[in-house]
């Protein structure tokens, strides 16, 4: 526990720096977002290290803000399951895709919502403040090759390297 209290510590500070500016999704029903996400793929970093079966859970809360439960295993998916939680939320309503994750109070990470199944919500591209973070998730644990495909694209239309994308295991 305290190792990911550590690297969640790490995460902040190198989010901290501000990444050219990028347009994010520009309407989100958070209650809709809300639920269990499957990490397709993800940028490598030492809080994820040999995670794998990732999972991100949002539950919205009565006061707007939103518990967030990420979980994974170690090594291998019958491995030790390793959880972080956090409380996010929305600093500025006229920007919803725009959310700021609480790891530890104060430390604020930027989870930017890049692009969006808004029509049935089965898919996400996320980064953050950093062009160093970048995560495509799904409400299933395998995605279609032509989704995987539109949302690596729209990742380098926005300027992230693709070499540094790594998938991510999944049942």
């Amino acid at each position: 526990m305290r190792t990911a209290f550590l690297m969640m510590l790490l995460f902040f500070f190198s989010c901290r720096s501000q990444a050219p500016q990028r347009s994010v999704v520009p309407d989100v029903d958070l209650k809709r977002y809300a639920g269990l996400w499957y990490e397709i793929a993800r940028y490598p970093h030492r809080f994820e290290k040999d995670l794998v079966g990732v999972t991100a859970t949002y539950t919205l809360r009565e006061d707007g803000k939103i518990d967030v439960l990420n979980q994974g295993y170690k090594g291998t998916l019958d491995g030790e399951l390793s959880q972080a939680t956090a409380v996010a939320k929305v600093p500025d309503p006229s920007e919803p895709g725009k959310l700021k994750v609480f790891f530890v109070p104060l430390f604020g990470a930027g989870y930017f919502i890049l692009d969006l199944d808004r029509e049935n919500y089965q898919w996400a591209l996320v980064g953050s403040n950093s062009m160093n973070y970048l995560w495509i998730l799904s409400r299933t644990p395998q995605m279609d090759d032509s989704v995987y495909e539109k949302l690596t694209q729209k990742a380098v239309s926005l300027g992230y390297d693709l070499s540094k994308l790594e998938k991510v295991p999944q049942r």
